[in-house]
C-alpha cells in the first residue's frame, strides 16, 4: 500500500488507535490516571476555564506588544507545559487532525477570487508555486546549516537531505489573519490590493504545502521505505509515488466536490434557522476528511475544495445569505488555531529548544532573509506590484497554526523510517520539534514587530492604490 492510500496524519491517527498502549509510558499513564482522579469535574472545568481565559490575556498582551496574538498563546502553552499530566500522543494528534481539517475548511470558505481578480493568475503562482520554491529553499538552507554546525559543534548531528524537506515543507504555508492583526495599526500604509493578495495566499497555500509535503514524503520515504536516490530504481520509485499522490490528490477532490452538493442540499431543505449553520458546517467538513480518507484520498485538500466550492454558491434558502457560514464558523475557527497553538506550546519539551538553538536561529534567519523573498521575486516579472509593494509582501510571509500541525506528520513520519535506531530516532525528533517551534516563534516575534515600521518606511498608500485599482 502506498504511503498516500491515507493521508500521512491519518496514517498516524490509525496506528497510534492500534497500539496506543504502547504509546504511553506505564510511568505516563499512571501520572494522568492519578492527577485525573484527584481532580473533580468542577476542578477541571476551572481550570480548563482559566488555561482559555489566559490565551486572551496573552493575546491583547501581545496585540499591545504589536506582534501576533497568537504568539502570546504560543508561549502561555510552552509555560504551562503539561503534557504529561494530561495529554498523550493519541489525543494530541487526533485534536490536530479535527483541528487542520476545520482550518482548510475555514481556509476554503475564505478563497476569495472575486478579490484578485485583476491578478489571479499571480495569485495562484505565489500560492503555489511560491510554497514549492520556499520550501525547497529552506530546505537546503537547513541541510547546509546542519552540515556546517555538525562540523563544528559536537553536540549537533547531521540530518538527512530528507528531513530536512519534510521540515522546510511543513513551514510553507504562511498565516494572513496574523500578518493582518499586526498591520491593523498602520493599514493606511498597506494596500488594499496587497491585503486581498495577503489573504489569498494564506487560503491557497495551506493545501500547497500539504501537498508538497505529501509529495516529499512519498519520494523519500514511499512505502515506508527509503527511495533510492540514484539509478533506474529512483526513477521507478519517485514515478509510482507520484501517480500515487495524483490518485489521493484526485480522491479528495472528487469527495470534496460531493459533499459541498449534499452540503447544498442540506443547506436547502434541511436549515430552518440562521443558529443552524454552525452545526451545518462542523458536520460537512468533518464528513468531507472522513469520507475521503476512507477512500484513501487525501482528506485535507477534500475540507478545502468542500470549503472553496460551498463559498462560491449562491443558496436557494432564503434564511441563508453567501456570507453566513463563514461569518458563523470565524469564531470556531479563530479558537481552532488558539488551540492549535496552546497545544503545540504545551507539548514542546524545552529541552529539545535549548537543543537546536544555535542552528534554528540560523534556520529561521534563513526562512525570513532567503527563503520567503526568493519565492517572492523569483515570479517578480508576474507581478502587478511595484518593488516596494514586493518588499512588504515578502516581510508578511508569517507562519502560523498550519506549520504547527504538521509537524506531527513529520515527526511520525521519522517514526516509521525503517533502519533508524531508536537514539536516532529521538535525536531526529528533538530537531524538528526544536526547530519547527523556533522558527515559528523569531518568525512571529521578529517580523511581527518590524512590519508596521517597514510599512511605515515604504511609503505605501491605501487610499491612493485604491483608486488606482477602481480605475
Amino acid at each position: 500500500m502506498s504511503l498516500f492510500d491515507l493521508s500521512p496524519i491519518a496514517l498516524w491517527a490509525a496506528a497510534a488507535a492500534e497500539s496506543g498502549a504502547e504509546l504511553i509510558k506505564p510511568e505516563q499513564a499512571k501520572q494522568v490516571t492519578n492527577l485525573m482522579e484527584k481532580l473533580s469535574l468542577p476542578a477541571l472545568l476551572s481550570l480548563i476555564a482559566v488555561v482559555f481565559i489566559g490565551t486572551l490575556v496573552m493575546s491583547k498582551f501581545a496585540r499591545r506588544l504589536q506582534v501576533p496574538a497568537v504568539l502570546g498563546v504560543l508561549l502561555l502553552g510552552a509555560a504551562i507545559n503539561l503534557e504529561e499530566q494530561f495529554f498523550g500522543p493519541v489525543s494530541v494528534e487526533r485534536l490536530h487532525i479535527v483541528s487542520l481539517t476545520m482550518l482548510l475548511f475555514y481556509a476554503g470558505l475564505t478563497t476569495r477570487l472575486k478579490n484578485i481578480r485583476q491578478f489571479l493568475g499571480y495569485g495562484l503562482l505565489l500560492a503555489v508555486g511560491g510554497v514549492a520554491v520556499s520550501s525547497l529553499v529552506f530546505g537546503l538552507i537547513i541541510f547546509g546549516v546542519y552540515a556546517l554546525f555538525s562540523t563544528t559543534l559536537n553536540d549537533v548531528s547531521m540530518l538527512p537531505i530528507g528531513i530536512c524537506l519534510l521540515i522546510a515543507a511543513s513551514l510553507g504555508s504562511t498565516d494572513a489573519g496574523a500578518t493582518l492583526s499586526v498591520l491593523s495599526s498602520v493599514q493606511r500604509f498597506v494596500p488594499k490590493r496587497v491585503r486581498s493578495l495577503l489573504e489569498f495566499e494564506s487560503s491557497v497555500n495551506d493545501p500547497a504545502a500539504i501537498l508538497f509535503l505529501m509529495l516529499v514524503i512519498g519520494i523519500f520515504y514511499g512505502n515506508g521505505h527509503t527511495v533510492a536516490i540514484s539509478g533506474d530504481g529512483m526513477v521507478e520509485g519517485v514515478a509510482g509515488e507520484f501517480q500515487a499522490f495524483l490518485k489521493s490528490i484526485g480522491s479528495g477532490i472528487m469527495v470534496g466536490l460531493i459533499l459541498t452538493y449534499i452540503g447544498q442540499h442540506v443547506v436547502r431543505h434541511f436549515v430552518i434557522s440562521r443558529d443552524q449553520i454552525l452545526i451545518v458546517g462542523i458536520s460537512i467538513a468533518m464528513a468531507s476528511y472522513g469520507l475521503a480518507t476512507l477512500l484513501r484520498g487525501s482528506g485535507f485538500i477534500s475540507a478545502y475544495v468542500t470549503g472553496v466550492f460551498l463559498a462560491s454558491n449562491i443558496y436557494d434558502n432564503p434564511l441563508i445569505t453567501e456570507e453566513l457560514l463563514e461569518n458563523s464558523l470565524e469564531p470556531f475557527n479563530t479558537f481552532t488555531e488558539m488551540l492549535v497553538f496552546l497545544l503545540f506550546g504545551v507539548i514542546i519539551d524545552p529541552f529539545n529548544i535549548r537543543h537546536v538553538m544555535p542552528e534554528g536561529i540560523v534556520c529561521a534567519l534563513g526562512l525570513m532573509f532567503i527563503a520567503r523573498p526568493v519565492s517572492v521575486f523569483l515570479f517578480k516579472p508576474f507581478a502587478p506590484f511595484n518593488n516596494r509593494e514586493n518588499v512588504l509582501i515578502c516581510w508578511c510571509g508569517l507562519r502560523g497554526a498550519v506549520p504547527l500541525a504538521l509537524t506531527y506528520t513529520v515527526i511520525h513520519t521519522i517514526d516509521k523510517i525503517p533502519g533508524l535506531t531508536a537514539t536516532q530516532i529521538e535525536i531526529y525528533n528533538q530537531q524538528v520539534e526544536g526547530l519547527i517551534f523556533l522558527t515559528v516563534l523569531l518568525n512571529l516575534a521578529l517580523q511581527g514587530l518590524s512590519l508596521p515600521w517597514l510599512s511605515r518606511q515604504l511609503g505605501l498608500s491605501g487610499p491612493t492604490d485604491d483608486a488606482v485599482e477602481a480605475t
